[in-house]
């Protein structure tokens, strides 16, 4: 979407053009900003919820949700919650069994053996809730404690964006066709709508039904970018297209951050991301690492004016196997608003350079690093193209 926008505007027009695009669209931060937002999203549903991601998890916060999504239905509210059977798969069947008896339709996508099928890498990864078709979030956080933060632990650094627009009806029929396999989604095509003066899109990647969207969108934007890319990244271990985008950017001198892990929950791909430092480095990338709490953010932000914000990692699983779902957003307001979150998060960071790589790691480490970084790709790559083998022509999710 082609927009040109000027930065200087009088403060007039400055707080108007805030008040009119968050009015539509909101930036939501992991913790309890997250879930105080999901839980008013819930009460406030008067016909339909959707409810779709990939971890839930039976402690206090998942408790928390749950009653929330059981006291909607005995108002008659029809609740719809679709969860990854391996993702989710430490639900006790007393809990799941508690759901339904609430009223509350429970389904879980693709256990990794049935009659038909065997997945293991195409999983639906993607995080959204939808309310009557008019209000939605979408983003990367699951519904578990760490994602709300306990005690003395912060919770882990991910966003979602709130959503008052047109885009929330798309989600719907998205989250019906999942839910009842019903095929709608193949008649949604990535379209930009009007959230006030944003444009928003529902992007989409599932490889198997031949989706690319956020892969396409980013490797679009950073071919595009003129001057700046920051992206946050949890997991991040590119593969050659994006890799290959984002050093063509450097090579144009446009500024390219990266806000990685220092501390990781899968401590394997932690090193083998350590591995690609050099790569990146060597090109005048600028990679900081947050240590007070596990990254798990999936969001960008290309010279402030296109952003996006949901499940996609930067790497193939998110490519080529994994069900995602992000949020694109063509606005220099929410842009900006995203990049100076970016930047207090870039504040509390250690920065990563090619002397703090030589003097903080030995050469074994280095060696780790490597061998990591081949095992976890070798993984990737199994666990991609695996779940594509199936044992009938019967295509079930």
């Amino acid at each position: 979407m082609n927009q040109r926008y000027t930065r200087k505007k009088s403060s007039k027009s400055a707080l108007h053009n805030a008040a009119d695009n968050s009015k539509y669209v909101e930036l939501v931060r992991s913790g309890e900003d997250y879930f105080i937002r999901l839980e008013k999203l819930i009460d406030k549903a008067e016909k339909e919820i959707h409810l779709q991601t990939y971890i839930f998890e039976s402690d206090e916060t998942g408790n928390r949700i749950a009653s929330c999504l059981k006291k909607a239905a005995e108002r008659n509210v029809k609740v719809y919650i679709l969860l990854d059977a391996y993702g989710s798969s430490s639900l006790s069947d007393n809990f799941i069994k508690d759901l339904r008896q609430s009223g509350i339709f429970f389904r879980f996508f693709s256990p990794l053996f049935t009659v038909n099928n065997f997945y293991l890498g195409r999983r639906m990864h993607h995080k959204v809730i939808v309310a009557d078709a008019k209000i939605a979030m979408i983003g990367g956080i699951n519904i578990a404690n760490k994602y709300h933060g306990i005690k003395n632990d912060e919770p882990w650094l991910d966003y979602a964006i709130k959503l008052d627009c047109l885009a929330a009806k798309d989600l719907q029929k998205l989250c019906c066709d999942y839910f009842f396999k019903d095929g709608s989604s193949k008649k949604i095509k990535p379209v930009l709508h009007s959230a006030g003066k944003t444009f928003v899109g529902i992007r989409q990647n599932d490889w198997l039904k031949n989706k690319t969207e956020v892969c396409d969108a980013y490797t679009n934007s950073i071919n595009q970018a003129k001057n700046e890319i920051v992206i946050v990244s949890s997991y991040f271990l590119p593969g050659r297209r994006l890799t290959n985008a984002l050093i063509s950017a450097c090579k144009r001198k446009v500024k390219v951050t990266l806000i990685l892990a220092g501390i990781s929950d899968v401590p394997l791909i932690r090193n083998a991301t350590s591995y690609l430092y050099s790569l990146f480095l060597k090109q005048n990338v600028l990679i900081y690492e947050w240590n007070n709490s596990v990254v798990h953010g999936k969001a960008a932000v290309v010279d402030d004016k296109w952003s996006t914000i949901g499940s996609f990692n930067l790497n193939d699983l998110s490519c080529y196997g994994s069900i995602e779902m992000n949020v694109e957003i063509h606005s220099q307001y929410f842009a900006e608003l995203l990049r100076s979150d970016f930047q207090n998060v870039i504040n509390q960071c250690n920065e990563a350079t090619i002397d703090t790589i030589y003097k903080n790691t030995s050469f074994i480490s280095r060696f780790v690093n490597y061998m990591a970084y081949r095992m976890v790709r070798a993984a990737i790559l199994f666990l991609t193209f695996l779940p594509h083998i199936r044992f009938s022509k019967n295509f079930r999710h």
